[in-house]
């Protein structure tokens, strides 16, 4: 590893005080964006979303949009199941439809 970081000339920094060497990668079209999504808490694919739907529109725009879905303390076990199935959740099939809840608001 000490010689990756020597060679490539990283020192596990990503000049914004996080130090995570990452890069999101190609197919996130906001990386500012992006990283302070991650800074905030937000799982890669949540903070990757997010980023994306910004900058195909305005970041203001994208917490204005919002789909018809009710809340998830409407939904049945088995919504909520199906839903975490969809996601890949690990370790929903033990979990209470309130670990499901919080599972599913954190992904």
């Amino acid at each position: 590893m000490a010689e990756n970081t020597a060679r490539n000339g990283q020192d596990g920094q990503d000049g914004h005080g996080t130090g995570r060497a990452e890069d999101p990668g190609p197919s996130v079209k906001d990386k500012e964006l992006y990283e302070k999504l991650r800074d905030d808490g937000a799982s890669k694919e949540k903070a990757a979303r997010v980023a994306n739907a910004a900058a195909n529109t305005s970041r203001s725009e994208v917490g204005r949009r919002g789909g018809e879905s009710s809340s998830y303390d409407e939904w049945t076990r088995d919504d909520l199941y199906t839903r975490a199935q969809e996601l890949e959740i690990p370790g929903r099939s033990s979990m209470t439809r309130d670990e499901l809840i919080t599972a599913l608001r954190e992904h």
